[in-house]
Protein backbone atom coordinates (compact mmCIF):
# COMPACT_ATOMS: atom_id res chain seq x y z
CA UNK A 1 0.00 0.00 0.00
CA UNK A 2 2.66 2.60 0.77
CA UNK A 3 4.56 2.09 -2.11
CA UNK A 4 1.20 2.47 -4.03
CA UNK A 5 0.88 5.77 -2.38
CA UNK A 6 3.86 7.13 -2.69
CA UNK A 7 3.64 6.03 -6.55
CA UNK A 8 0.42 7.65 -7.26
CA UNK A 9 1.07 9.98 -9.97
CA UNK A 10 0.33 13.89 -9.29
CA UNK A 11 -1.32 15.52 -12.28
CA UNK A 12 -2.15 18.80 -11.09
CA UNK A 13 1.85 20.44 -10.60
CA UNK A 14 0.88 23.05 -8.52
CA UNK A 15 0.82 23.37 -5.28
CA UNK A 16 -1.78 25.04 -3.31
CA UNK A 17 -2.35 26.86 -0.41
CA UNK A 18 -2.93 23.57 2.32
CA UNK A 19 -3.69 23.43 6.57
CA UNK A 20 -1.17 20.19 6.60
CA UNK A 21 -2.61 19.18 9.62
CA UNK A 22 -5.99 18.71 9.79
CA UNK A 23 -6.61 16.27 12.89
CA UNK A 24 -10.12 16.29 14.67
CA UNK A 25 -8.76 18.14 17.50
CA UNK A 26 -8.38 20.83 15.22
CA UNK A 27 -12.00 20.53 13.39
CA UNK A 28 -14.31 22.77 15.15
CA UNK A 29 -17.83 21.83 14.92
CA UNK A 30 -21.11 23.14 15.82
CA UNK A 31 -24.46 21.60 15.45
CA UNK A 32 -22.72 18.74 13.17
CA UNK A 33 -21.32 21.10 10.65
CA UNK A 34 -17.57 22.10 10.62
CA UNK A 35 -17.34 25.71 12.30
CA UNK A 36 -13.77 26.16 12.15
CA UNK A 37 -10.63 24.96 11.47
CA UNK A 38 -7.83 26.35 14.14
CA UNK A 39 -3.40 25.55 14.92
CA UNK A 40 -2.72 27.26 11.41
CA UNK A 41 0.77 26.57 12.27
CA UNK A 42 1.45 24.31 9.85
CA UNK A 43 -0.21 26.14 7.05
CA UNK A 44 2.06 26.21 3.79
CA UNK A 45 2.00 25.83 0.15
CA UNK A 46 2.20 21.95 -1.19
CA UNK A 47 0.44 18.91 -2.39
CA UNK A 48 -3.54 19.44 -2.24
CA UNK A 49 -3.67 15.75 -1.08
CA UNK A 50 -2.32 16.63 2.27
CA UNK A 51 -5.46 18.40 3.26
CA UNK A 52 -7.05 14.60 2.51
CA UNK A 53 -6.30 13.31 5.81
CA UNK A 54 -9.16 13.56 7.48
CA UNK A 55 -10.87 10.90 5.19
CA UNK A 56 -8.83 8.35 7.24
CA UNK A 57 -8.31 10.15 10.55
CA UNK A 58 -12.02 11.48 11.18
CA UNK A 59 -14.79 9.76 9.22
CA UNK A 60 -16.07 5.99 9.10
CA UNK A 61 -16.18 4.29 5.42
CA UNK A 62 -19.03 5.43 4.69
CA UNK A 63 -18.36 9.12 5.10
CA UNK A 64 -15.04 8.75 3.63
CA UNK A 65 -16.99 8.16 0.18
CA UNK A 66 -19.27 10.42 0.35
CA UNK A 67 -16.38 13.25 1.38
CA UNK A 68 -14.34 11.73 -1.42
CA UNK A 69 -17.48 11.96 -4.19
CA UNK A 70 -18.42 15.92 -2.32
CA UNK A 71 -14.51 16.60 -3.66
CA UNK A 72 -14.61 14.75 -6.97
CA UNK A 73 -11.10 13.79 -5.87
CA UNK A 74 -9.20 11.76 -8.15
CA UNK A 75 -7.54 8.02 -7.79
CA UNK A 76 -4.29 9.31 -7.77
CA UNK A 77 -4.92 12.27 -5.83
CA UNK A 78 -6.64 10.35 -3.16
CA UNK A 79 -3.83 7.68 -2.84
CA UNK A 80 -1.43 10.37 -1.97
CA UNK A 81 -3.64 11.32 0.53
CA UNK A 82 -3.60 8.12 1.95
CA UNK A 83 -0.35 7.73 2.07
CA UNK A 84 0.06 11.73 4.36
CA UNK A 85 -2.27 10.14 6.44
CA UNK A 86 -0.62 6.61 7.17
CA UNK A 87 2.86 8.44 6.79
CA UNK A 88 1.29 11.03 9.86
CA UNK A 89 -0.06 8.22 12.11
CA UNK A 90 2.90 6.19 11.61
CA UNK A 91 4.70 8.99 13.44
CA UNK A 92 2.19 10.10 15.79
CA UNK A 93 1.24 6.48 17.51
CA UNK A 94 4.64 5.92 18.76
CA UNK A 95 5.37 9.84 20.00
CA UNK A 96 2.10 10.02 21.37
CA UNK A 97 1.25 6.34 23.14
CA UNK A 98 2.46 6.72 26.49
CA UNK A 99 1.94 10.71 26.84
CA UNK A 100 -1.32 11.48 25.16
CA UNK A 101 -4.01 8.61 24.66
CA UNK A 102 -6.22 10.90 22.32
CA UNK A 103 -3.89 11.30 19.37
CA UNK A 104 -2.53 7.70 20.06
CA UNK A 105 -6.20 6.74 19.38
CA UNK A 106 -6.60 8.77 16.50
CA UNK A 107 -3.58 7.69 15.28
CA UNK A 108 -5.14 3.91 15.58
CA UNK A 109 -8.08 5.08 14.09
CA UNK A 110 -6.08 6.16 10.72
CA UNK A 111 -3.87 3.24 10.60
CA UNK A 112 -6.88 0.91 10.44
CA UNK A 113 -8.38 3.49 8.40
CA UNK A 114 -5.87 3.31 5.73
CA UNK A 115 -5.64 -0.33 5.19
CA UNK A 116 -9.53 -0.73 4.71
Amino acid sequence: MWDRCREAPRDDPADVWIHADLMPGNLLVRDGRLAAVIDLESVKVGDPAVDLMPAWNLLDPGSRETYRRALGVDDATWERGRGWALGQAINALPYYVDTNPVMAGIARHTLLAVLD
